[in-house]
């Protein structure tokens, strides 16, 4: 944003979220909040263990928080894209939404390709460099503490790398392709040779029960443009029930 002469405004949200928490009786990882502040609490989370790392309240609160104070600033341009749409990676009602979603069409991986492309055609110096580091950045939400190494969150520790989920969206959605069809193309694209069998198969797995799982989110998606030739907006290329179940496509050997 300073490299590209954006105006720029930092809001601390600790206190804010403290509060919320506090006032829902929530005890972040089991934490209790009485007689602390957002400093003290925070002085804890940085002690917290590797097995002790789980906590939807906590992460809900800071998502729903951020979003909260955006809306009430002026008019939001969303940034969650097809893949997490299509994963339902993203807090109801929070990254979720906004006024108006410009990369609700567009999967992970091609907007990953299309920063690089535009750090090494558009800009130079200090905006390129800026532009490359968040290229390499590996992709978090950012609404956990730290681990005890200092690792941070990790999103394709958690369901899978975007490389597959992309691969199995467009095979999917675009082809109509059961399980056992985008497995078997899984399988002989290779990828590098970076993914096992049995990897390819979990992550497959948790495409199609996140896909169905979440399609609430799809439905009340705010608007935005339709880029190439498929779109998850609810007022265009894709209707599905809500409860619609999953156990009829989940990857069978």
């Amino acid at each position: 944003m300073q490299h590209l002469g954006v105006n720029a405004k930092e809001i601390d949200i600790r206190s804010i979220c403290f509060s919320e928490w506090k006032a829902l009786g929530h005890k972040p990882f089991g934490i209790s909040l009485e007689g602390l502040d957002a400093a003290g609490l925070l002085e804890k989370l940085r002690t917290l263990t590797s097995d002790c790392r789980e906590d939807l309240v906590f992460e809900n609160v800071q998502a729903r928080v951020r979003t909260n104070l955006l809306m009430n600033s002026g008019f939001v341009i969303g940034t969650g894209d097809l893949s997490e749409l299509a994963l339902g990676w993203c807090t109801y009602n929070a990254d979720h939404m906004s006024m108006y979603a410009v990369n609700v069409s567009v999967p992970k991986t091609l907007v990953k390709f299309l920063v690089n492309w535009v750090a090494h055609n558009e800009f130079d110096g200090p905006a390129r460099k800026t532009l490359e580091d968040i290229v390499a950045t590996m992709i978090s939400p950012e609404l956990l503490p730290t681990g005890p190494d200092g690792s941070a969150q990790s999103t394709e520790n958690a369901i899978g790398p975007y490389e597959l989920h992309d691969f199995f969206l467009f095979h999917f959605f675009r082809y109509g392709a059961p399980p056992s069809k985008i497995l078997f193309l899984a399988r002989q694209a290779q990828f590098d040779r970076q993914y096992s069998d049995a990897e390819i198969k979990k992550t497959l797995g948790i495409f199609v029960r996140r896909f169905f799982a979440n399609q609430f989110k799809r439905s009340c998606l705010p608007d935005g443009p339709k880029v190439g030739s498929i779109s998850l907006s609810p007022r265009g290329d894709w209707r599905m029930p809500s409860d619609a179940g999953a156990a009829a496509w989940t990857p069978k050997e």
